[in-house]
């Protein structure tokens, strides 16, 4: 064989190995971005499935008012469409899943708006609520008894005492596992998360307030309950979940607080009850579920 011939032999060889070699390495690559893809998926899968528990709970809720709850039925469904749509899309379709990432983030920016109506709807009710109560207690007060001047000044001191009571108007409720990562699964909660506002009062004395916090499971049993958490309320002194300071001033206050579950404790599915106290009052109280 010529020498020649030997040599294009040799790069001919050469290049086929390069090129087996190039298109291992593309193949790899390419197994790679599919792995990711399908990670990416399986996340985006999960904050759905999250957000359609939370459209879950406030269906559940005593909104009181047809065109919300209409409004709040029609992006539950949305929801849900795009849930579905996301499970059949392939890992692969990049372009998609970043579609649904969109609509995720457009979903969410519109269930906080529901959300804030929704409070702010509860808290004109309960206010509402309260007033009539009030008005039906002095009525009767009225009629039973000819003490006009005592009646009132006790009405000015309980008006005076109220309108000084901080009000938490909102609280929602985040599950965490025990990497502090978001689940929707009741079984591998290890710490509530609660994000809480308090409204504007510029009648209560500014400063440094003790919050007290009480979870109650389904079972009525209080989380964290212990012989030295006590504090004072009413004519005696009750156990606490939790506590945390905080700083009024007046203006409008959101704080967050965790409410971490002992390792050995068996997360119950159901509905729990969080209340929360300040200066010897209930300033708030709000029902949420762990499901699944």
């Amino acid at each position: 064989m010529k020498k020649s011939h030997i040599i294009v032999l040799a790069l001919l060889v050469a290049a086929i190995i390069g090129l087996v070699i190039w298109n291992l390495s593309q193949r790899q690559e390419l197994n790679e971005m599919v792995e990711q893809m399908t990670i990416e998926k399986e996340e985006l899968q999960e904050e759905y499935e999250d957000l359609a528990l939370q459209f879950d709970g406030y269906q559940q809720m005593d909104i009181r008012n047809d065109s919300l709850q209409d409004l709040l039925s029609r992006e539950q469904q949305r929801v849900q469409d795009l849930l579905e749509e996301l499970r059949t899309t392939k890992a692969s379709n990049a372009r998609k899943i970043a579609e649904l990432k969109k609509e995720l983030a457009t979903v969410r920016a519109v269930m906080r708006d529901y959300v804030r109506q929704i409070d702010s709807l509860n808290a004109t009710n309960a206010r509402l609520t309260q007033e009539n109560i009030q008005v039906r207690q002095e009525n009767q007060q009225v009629r039973q008894h000819n003490e006009q001047l005592t009646q009132a000044n006790t009405q000015l001191t309980e008006t005076v005492t109220r309108a000084s009571m901080l009000e938490i108007t909102s609280c929602s409720v985040t599950m965490l596992n025990k990497n502090d990562r978001k689940t929707r699964i009741a079984s591998h909660v290890r710490k509530l998360q609660f994000d809480y506002t308090i409204a504007k009062n510029i009648t209560c004395t500014p400063g440094l307030k003790d919050l007290y916090v009480r979870v109650i499971t389904p079972d009525g049993d209080l989380i964290g309950e212990s012989e030295t958490k006590l504090f004072a309320f009413e004519s005696g002194e009750i156990p606490f979940s939790m506590t945390q300071q905080i700083e009024f001033t007046g203006e409008p206050f959101t704080g967050t607080c965790y409410c971490p579950f002992d390792e050995n404790t068996k997360v119950e599915k159901g509905f729990y009850t969080i209340d929360f106290f300040c200066e010897g009052n209930l300033i708030g109280s709000f029902p949420f579920q762990l499901k699944k």
